[in-house]
């Protein structure tokens, strides 16, 4: 793409040391990116404990970096290392800078964090300054409250960082849902670089929704089946906890079958609990899927809590849902939540009224009385219009047919099979 490579190269920086919601979005933009350009090559750096969980397109590769996790604003320490952190955060601050220089890129996509963790992309962002690879910012509409992300981003110099090396940022939401540059106060001399996508979402072409209701519901297809996800699963317990004591409940006023997808964090002492609460009710437990849309798809009904990932797909495929947002440390879920539900997209149980009453009223007003359209539908275009904004620029100048047209079309119509595994979140 910049005439220095035999191939285009994109580099992405993804931090997600306790989830998969990063990871997953930017899987989903390199298979975009890597269908439009079969030859081209994407490394991924990312530091999830669990290493590449996605499938990955030909073409696309990872560099795994010890695993961080995120205490609290400001706050961190190594996932599995004995180290002190600020050896783990120098020995990732290196790696990441050798592959970078090494790898060459075309364009580098960082996600969520213009500087990295605790400033660990600096020495990289400064060492491709004299190059001509071109840096773009990816990010989530909602990160937080806006007085934590604005606090936050201004004591850890964020917005000097976007000003310095970022040309495009790349907002993975609608601005009439969320105003990034408003909300979070975007200084006047950067915000003209924010550019609105629509919601990342996987390809939609569902071919096994058919095969998982006979697999769960057997020859009794007017039982309703609801599916339960909550990305990781670190944090789902109180939900799942919650949804299988509300089971005898919904029961006792429709048929229904319960699929619990507890997702490859959830701890193994609480996959037990879980296990021993379900015994003797219609209720499956399953640790991951690996086509999750399918899942999605077959539900009458589909609860979760409201990470990016798992709120995106079920909008995505019009699915009936109640959301349950995880109550903290970040506010990001609630305010998602609340927001969606206020268009009509969904139903929401705030975190401080959950109880089994509550859960089960909510789900079955759901499954008797599905919400109306939306008046404003959401818009979904956000995979394809980023994959446009990585190839346009400098990369038309040297690749033939760069153009965005290319792009949007270019994965919308595959079978979602590379990227369908459990739903991350983030």
């Amino acid at each position: 793409m910049n005439g220095t490579t035999p191939e285009p190269r994109l580099l992405i920086y993804s931090q997600d040391g306790l989830g998969l919601g990063h990871l997953r979005r930017t899987t989903l933009l390199a298979a975009e990116f890597l269908s439009a350009r079969p030859n081209g090559s994407v490394l991924t750096i990312c530091d999830s404990p669990i290493g590449q969980f996605f499938s990955a397109t030909p073409g696309h590769d990872y560099l795994k970096l010890p695993s961080i996790r995120k205490l609290g604003p400001g706050q961190w320490s190594p996932v599995s290392l004995s180290s002190p952190f600020v050896d783990v955060l120098a020995l990732r601050a290196q790696t990441i800078r050798t592959a970078a220089v090494s790898f060459d890129p075309d364009v580098m996509l960082v996600d969520h964090m213009p500087h990295g963790a605790m400033g660990e992309l600096v020495p990289t962002l400064e060492a491709l300054e004299s190059t001509r690879t071109r840096m773009v910012l990816g990010l989530r509409d909602i990160l937080d409250a806006p007085a934590t992300v604005r606090r936050r981003w201004r004591l850890e110099g964020a917005f000097e960082a976007v000003e310095r090396h970022f040309e495009d940022v790349l907002v993975y939401g609608s601005q009439d849902v969320f105003d990034v540059g408003a909300q979070y106060a975007w200084p006047a001399q950067i915000k003209d670089r924010l550019r609105y996508c629509g919601y990342v979402c996987s390809p939609t072409a569902v071919t096994a929704a058919e095969l998982v209701r006979r697999l769960y519901l057997g020859d009794a297809p007017d039982r309703r089946l609801v599916v339960a996800m909550a990305g990781g699963g670190a944090d789902g317990y109180p939900l799942f906890d919650t949804l299988i004591r509300a089971v005898p409940t919904l029961t006792a006023t429709c048929s229904c079958t319960v699929v619990v997808v507890t997702g490859p964090f959830l701890p193994d002492a609480e996959r037990v609990q879980l296990q021993r609460l379900g015994d003797g009710l219609p209720v499956h437990l399953v640790s991951t899927v690996s086509d999750s849309l399918s899942y999605l798809s077959a539900a009458d009904l589909v609860v979760g809590m409201a990470g990016y990932n798992t709120t995106a797909e079920i909008l995505s495929l019009g699915k009936p849902a109640v959301l349950v947002p995880r109550a903290g440390p970040s506010a990001e879920q609630q305010m998602r939540a609340r927001s969606f539900a206020e268009r009509g997209w969904v139903r929401w149980v705030p975190p401080a009224a959950l109880s089994t009453e509550s859960l089960a009223t909510t789900m079955l007003a759901a499954l008797d009385a599905p919400c109306p359209p939306g008046r404003v539908q959401p818009d979904l275009r956000g995979r394809q219009r980023a994959a446009s904004h990585l190839l346009s620029g400098g990369a038309r100048e040297s690749v033939t047919g760069a153009g965005p047209d290319l792009v949007m079309s270019s994965v919308s119509e595959q079978p979602a099979g590379a990227v369908n595994e459990l739903l991350g979140e983030g």
